[in-house]
C-alpha cells in the first residue's frame, strides 16, 4: 500500500471516529436501504427468465427480453395502460405541482397567527388519513344515491344524479382532485421553511424601492421558493411511470377501467393474481428505467440552466 492510499486510509478512520455518533444515527437508514431497496435488486433478472418458484432464480430459463416484447407487442391494451398513466402523471405535474406552492404563498400572506395555525392544521389533517379512509370518502361522497355532490347537484342546479366511479370520463378529474386535498396541506411544509429562509432585509429593501405586495412575492417570496421546486420537481419524474396505486386500486372498476387502468393495477392483476411473476417484473423494471433517464435527464437541465441539482 502506498504512502498516499495510508494516509487516506487512517484520515478516513481518524474522521469515523470523530463523528462516531452521527454515523451510528445513520446506520439505520442505511441498513434498511441496503436490505429492502438494493439487495432486492437481486430479483430483477427473473425479469429476463421464465421464473419458477421450484427452480429458483439460478435454475430458470433464461429468455432475454421476451417479456417485454409481449407486453409492448402481445398484450392487448398495453399502450392503453402507458397513456393512461402517462396522462395521469401529467395531470397530477400540471395541478397538484403548484397546488402546494401557491397555499405556501397564501399561507405566507396571512398576517392573523391564530387563523393561520387554524387553516395550516386544518389542510394538513387528511394527509394522516388512510388511502382505504381516503377512497371510502370519495365513495360515499360520489355515490349517485346518497352521495352529498349529487344531492347538491339536484337541489340546487336541478341536475340529474351523475354516476361519478361509474363514468370513465371523471376518473381522472376525481383522482387528480383527491390527490390535491390529501396532500396539499402538507406538500407546503418545504415551501413554508424555504420562505422562512429568505432574508427579511430583501422584503424591506423591495418596499423602500415602492414595490407593491404582488411584486415582492414574484421577485422576493418565489425566488426563494424555487431551489426547493427544482429539487421536487427532479424527485416527482423519478416516479413519473407510476401513480397511486393504492387508491386507483380501491376506485376503479370495470366501468372506468378505460381510463383507470394504469401500469401498476396491470402489474398487481398479472403479478400477483395470475403469479406470473417475471412479466410482472419486466413491466416494472421498464417503469423503473423511464424514471431513471426522466431523473438524469432532468438534474442534467437543472444543473444546466440554474444553481440547484440532486448531483
Amino acid at each position: 500500500m502506498s504512502r498516499t492510499h495510508r494516509s487516506k486510509l487512517a484520515n478516513f478512520w481518524f474522521i469515523l471516529r470523530k463523528h462516531k455518533v452521527l454515523y451510528l444515527l445513520m446506520l439505520p437508514g442505511i441498513l434498511y436501504y441496503l436490505i429492502f431497496k438494493y439487495w432486492p435488486m437481486y430479483g430483477i433478472i427473473i425479469a429476463f427468465q421464465d421464473f419458477s418458484i421450484g427452480r429458483g432464480i439460478m435454475g430458470s430459463k433464461f429468455v432475454g427480453l421476451k417479456h417485454f416484447i409481449e407486453f409492448f407487442y402481445v398484450t392487448p391494451g398495453s399502450w392503453k395502460l402507458i397513456r393512461n398513466t402517462i396522462l395521469l402523471n401529467v395531470y397530477d405535474l400540471i395541478f397538484h405541482f403548484p397546488a402546494p406552492i401557491i397555499l405556501a404563498i397564501l399561507f405566507n400572506e396571512l398576517k392573523n397567527r391564530a387563523f393561520k395555525r387554524f387553516v395550516q392544521t386544518v389542510s394538513y389533517m387528511p394527509h394522516f388519513l388512510s388511502t382505504v379512509v381516503i377512497a371510502g370518502i370519495i365513495v360515499i361522497f360520489l355515490s349517485p344515491t346518497t352521495g352529498i355532490v349529487n344531492h347538491l347537484l339536484v337541489r340546487f342546479f336541478g341536475i340529474e344524479p351523475i354516476m361519478f366511479l361509474g363514468l370513465p370520463e371523471w376518473f381522472r378529474t376525481i383522482y387528480i382532485g383527491s390527490e390535491i386535498w390529501q396532500r396539499i396541506g402538507w406538500g407546503t411544509i418545504l415551501y413554508l421553511a424555504a420562505i422562512a429562509g429568505i432574508d427579511p432585509t430583501l422584503y424591506e429593501a423591495a418596499k423602500i424601492d415602492g414595490a407593491s405586495r404582488f411584486q415582492q412575492i414574484r421577485h422576493i417570496t418565489f425566488v426563494g421558493m424555487v431551489p426547493v421546486m427544482i429539487i421536487l420537481f427532479v424527485l416527482n419524474l423519478g416516479s413519473f411511470m407510476e401513480v397511486g396505486f393504492q387508491k386507483i386500486l380501491l376506485l376503479y372498476n370495470p366501468m372506468n377501467y378505460e381510463t383507470s387502468d394504469v401500469i401498476n393495477t396491470f402489474v398487481y392483476r398479472r403479478g400477483i393474481l395470475d403469479a406470473d411473476f417475471s412479466f410482472a417484473t419486466a413491466v416494472g423494471l421498464f417503469q423503473s428505467v423511464i424514471g431513471f433517464i426522466l431523473v438524469v435527464f432532468a438534474n442534467r437541465m437543472a444543473r444546466k440552466y440554474s444553481e440547484t441539482s440532486l448531483w
